[in-house]
């Protein structure tokens, strides 16, 4: 080969290794090559922490500061769709969280949206609804309000399950006893209509609380086959937990966390896994349907600047067969999220106050299948 062709593998090859990323094993070992090629949608973003795809491939997207973006043809718009102002509040890690697009939002072109707030100088969350019309959006109804609050431990995640409820998480605000408390809607994973009802079916008469005993969830995921919920929550130095979640079912905190148990009380929940010792600090999550993943779980990590895979046992999905490190390259991972046409998205959160920003930060990256057509 002459000196030219030599010069052409070499830079062949740094762009290919562009996008593969390499797993490894605890002990350093290389695990596998990730089947998917990685491309950045956007750059520059200020904290974004959660998004949803339209059914005519617009990508919205929150930013913790206090505006809805929207990406359309793959290109950013330099316009938000909408600026948060007063009573709205962004501090430490509150501000504008979770959304997600209704089912019928080619038609009502309803987005719902989590966010803090204040009021009579007390920090609290809220779930609005929004109305979109051309890139623009305006608030319709306040869903769910009074929802504890404070600089940290949010919750912040909001999902409409299978069932077509609206699921959202709640933290602790760091009151470790309100995640106990059922007359408090802190520590816990909420479950409503749309319109902001309570179901009937819910396991507490007349009361939005699907589950209790968690200290700041911060992700929610369905098994695709199954239809079980997960979720990811912060423990208290590590002790990290994924946890599969049953109506009505108390996850222990503060009583425990991670392989505890109380004698007093044998019903309180363990999780499926837990950090132990380390800190993965879980935040977004999903269940990857189709494509070379389908049936793994991945979990965005922001201290572990990480992204967890995580193989269940088929036939019992609260046993954790495997769990992979993935994409440690990239810093503080917000969130995970797969499309209808099996990409794979993740959020950095590098420019969140706890992280090293890196050139281009914070990002939108996609995943797309190496046998993608």
């Amino acid at each position: 080969m002459n000196r030219n062709g030599k010069i052409l593998l070499v830079a062949l090859l740094a762009f290919c290794s562009l996008f593969i990323t390499i797993s490894y094993s605890s002990d350093g070992k290389r695990e596998e090559e990730i089947p998917y090629t990685l491309s950045t949608v956007a750059e520059g973003l200020n904290v974004p922490w959660e998004m949803d795809i339209a059914p005519d491939g617009r990508i919205f997207f929150t930013e913790r500061p206090g505006v809805i973006r929207v990406i359309e043809k793959e290109k950013l718009l330099p316009e938000p769709v909408i600026s948060f102002k007063a009573p709205f509040t962004s501090q430490g890690e509150g501000g504008l969280l979770g959304l997600v697009l209704d089912p019928e939002f080619e038609k009502n072109h309803y987005i719902y949206v989590y966010h803090t707030y204040t009021e009579k100088n007390q920090i609290k969350n809220r779930v609005l609804r929004l109305v979109e019309k051309n890139n623009k959006a305006k608030v319709d109804k306040v869903i769910i309000k009074d929802l504890p609050g404070s600089k940290n431990h949010n919750g912040g995640r909001i999902k409409i399950g299978p069932d077509g409820y609206l699921y959202i998480t709640v933290g602790d605000r760091y009151e470790p006893g309100l995640a106990q408390d059922k007359k408090s809607l802190g520590g816990k994973i909420l479950r409503i209509g749309l319109d902001g009802s309570i179901p009937k079916s819910n396991p507490f008469p007349n009361s939005p609380i699907y589950s209790l005993g968690h200290r700041n969830p911060q992700g929610l995921a369905w098994h695709p086959e199954s239809g079980e919920l997960f979720a990811s929550e912060h423990g208290q130095s590590a002790h990290d937990e994924i946890n599969l979640i049953q109506a009505g079912a108390n996850y222990g905190w503060p009583k425990i966390q991670g392989d505890e148990t109380s004698k007093k009380e044998r019903d309180l929940r363990k999780p499926i896994v837990h950090s132990g010792n380390k800190t993965w600090a879980p935040s977004g999550m999903a269940f990857i349907s189709q494509g070379p993943w389908k049936g793994q779980l991945l979990v965005a990590n922001l201290r572990g600047e990480q992204v967890l895979k995580i193989t269940l046992n088929k036939k019992d999905l609260d046993k954790v067969e495997k769990i992979e490190s993935i994409f440690k390259d990239l810093g503080r991972i917000r969130n995970v999220y797969e499309a209808d046409d099996g990409s794979i998205y993740l959020m950095t959160n590098n420019r969140d106050g706890r992280g090293e920003p890196k050139k281009g930060d914070d990002k939108l990256i996609r995943l797309t299948p190496v046998n993608h057509k």
